[in-house]
């Protein structure tokens, strides 16, 4: 069997119902963890089962180089105006491999962003401004 090699981090692209952005620097990927809940009945030995608890979703941050395009903002600022209810979006990371092909897929369902963070400014850089966004939501699925 020949060998395959893993994939690389730095190719991929993610995509948010109805929101175009031309690319992302960074995008750092939530965990996904449950919580172990301790159970005895009163006439066991003094030894705890473990159940399964509440299953927590962490939060994806997006980094990006501040562009003209202001949806991302503007979804951020929806959940200001109005909450999350109405803002709730799906959306997907897509691992890309060397050729360019979709390798590997999440999708992640009911996301609102919960904090915007503007860039930072000096004048004794040449670095990028960058902005970053975190997303809350309410499970994914590697669906490839």
């Amino acid at each position: 069997m020949p060998r395959q090699d893993p994939y690389r981090q730095f190719r991929f692209r993610v995509e948010i119902d109805g929101i175009t952005q031309a690319g992302f620097s960074e995008c750092t990927f939530a965990d996904t963890t449950t919580d172990p809940i301790d159970y005895r009945e009163g006439d066991e030995p003094p030894i705890f089962h473990k159940l399964s608890g509440l299953t927590k979703y962490g939060t994806i941050s997006l980094k990006w180089g501040i562009t003209d395009s202001v949806d991302l903002y503007n979804w951020r600022q929806q959940v200001i105006d109005t909450g999350a209810g109405t803002a709730r979006k799906n959306m997907s990371i897509i691992l890309i491999d060397e050729a360019g092909q979709d390798k590997t897929r999440w999708d992640i369902v009911k996301a609102w962003p919960s904090k915007y963070d503007p860039p930072d400014f000096s004048g004794k850089g040449n670095e990028v401004a960058i902005e970053t966004l975190e997303i809350v939501h309410e499970g994914f699925k590697r669906v490839k």
